[in-house]
């Protein structure tokens, strides 16, 4: 009788779902990545022996790896969608070309990105793997800055409109009610990204990211995780 209740539960159902998709495996392995990444830090800043950190060190890196496999070709959807984003007229200048901007961005991140996994993982030795890594780095960094641009200009706009409606009939409550929703969507956007930032940030060590430590960026890059496998979870609902 338990065993039936847990097979047919609505949460196993859902959860198989969920793990049906490369999204979302690649959004669970990412949180555990950096959970990870976080907990290597905090043990060696405490004193643990190498034989307690070493499985955490070992699941960031590996579990590293294995998405860098899992993105081969995503950069082909990046393009796409940088190329639609241009294509698109009926949308404000800014939000258009910052959507181009970042889908670019993301677009190069990954290509280069791909190409380093040939790197680490042996199949094919690259002069100078650092500098790629680097120049991946560098694009991801410009992707997430129009990101971010475009969660706060779009933030402004939505607090214009809704300054606006307050000024009016409470018939507008419904579009009131999809603005503070849109709010609420793209501020969990905004958030994911400034965690984000600090990943290829850090890397780099320029735009003042250089005083961060690595134990910094494993927990901003657990944040970001949850809120991708909520995204996530929510869409195979």
């Amino acid at each position: 009788m338990v065993a039936d209740a847990l097979t047919y539960h609505p949460t196993i159902s859902h959860l198989l779902k969920f793990l049906s998709t490369t999204l979302g495996r690649d959004k669970l392995l990412r949180l555990i990545q950096y959970i990870s990444r976080f907990l290597s830090f905090y043990l060696y800043r405490k004193g643990y022996s190498p034989a307690i950190i070493a499985p955490f060190d070992a699941i960031k890196k590996q579990f590293g790896m294995t998405r860098k496999l899992m993105r081969v070709g995503k950069n082909v959807e990046s393009f796409k969608s940088a190329s639609l984003a241009y294509d698109e007229k009926a949308v404000d200048p800014v939000l258009k070309y910052a959507a181009v901007g970042r889908h670019l961005g993301y677009a190069g991140y990954l290509t280069l990105d791909s190409i380093h996994y040939l790197d680490s993982s042996g199949i094919f030795k690259i002069t100078n793997p650092k500098r790629l890594s680097d120049t991946a780095n560098k694009f991801w960094f410009t992707g997430l800055v129009f990101s971010i641009a475009s969660s706060v200009y779009t933030l402004k706009r939505i607090a214009e409109r809704h300054a606006s409606l307050n000024k009016q009939e409470a018939e507008h409550s419904l579009e009131e009610k999809k603005l503070v929703k849109d709010q609420k969507a793209v501020k969990k956007q905004l958030l994911s990204d400034i965690c984000d930032i600090t990943i290829p940030g850090y890397a780099l060590s320029t735009y003042g990211f250089n005083n961060l430590d690595d134990g910094f960026v494993g927990l901003a890059g657990t944040v970001s995780s949850v809120l991708g496998c909520m995204a996530a979870w929510d869409k195979t609902a």
